[in-house]
């Protein structure tokens, strides 16, 4: 009498004669001519297709700015990549947040309480 196998025995080498899955293709990037610039300005605009992300430096981030603001880069993706690039930034700001604190946006409740008292004497 042929000897049974036991179930897991069986399902393991069932397993081992399926196929492997193909692995992920790994991406990879060439940053060899990428240009890093800095902005602290962008401005969001589009069409019912795209979406125009201009970013630029303003020179005078405190107040109304009296001259134009240099545009130095123009990105323009589908709304889709728009979707996945809101998603990826969503969640490395909350990587950030959870390591470093909140980041607060409005720039009158970051500044020191004796500066903005400052800021806010009438001047002579």
């Amino acid at each position: 009498m042929a000897k049974e196998e036991s179930k897991p025995a069986a399902v393991a080498k069932e397993a081992a004669k399926a196929p492997a899955q193909p692995a992920r293709p790994e991406i990879t990037f060439d940053d060899s001519n990428v240009v890093a610039s800095y902005a602290n300005f962008c401005r969001v605009t589009g069409t019912p297709e795209e979406l125009i992300v201009d970013f630029g430096l303003n020179n005078q981030p405190m107040g109304i700015p009296t001259d134009a603001i240099p545009i130095a880069q123009r990105i323009i993706v589908n709304f889709y990549t728009a979707k996945r690039l809101l998603g990826a930034l969503n969640m490395s700001i909350q990587r950030h947040e959870a390591a470093f604190g909140v980041l607060e946006t409005d720039v009158q409740k970051r500044i020191q309480p004796s500066a903005r008292q400052i800021q806010q004497a009438p001047q002579s």
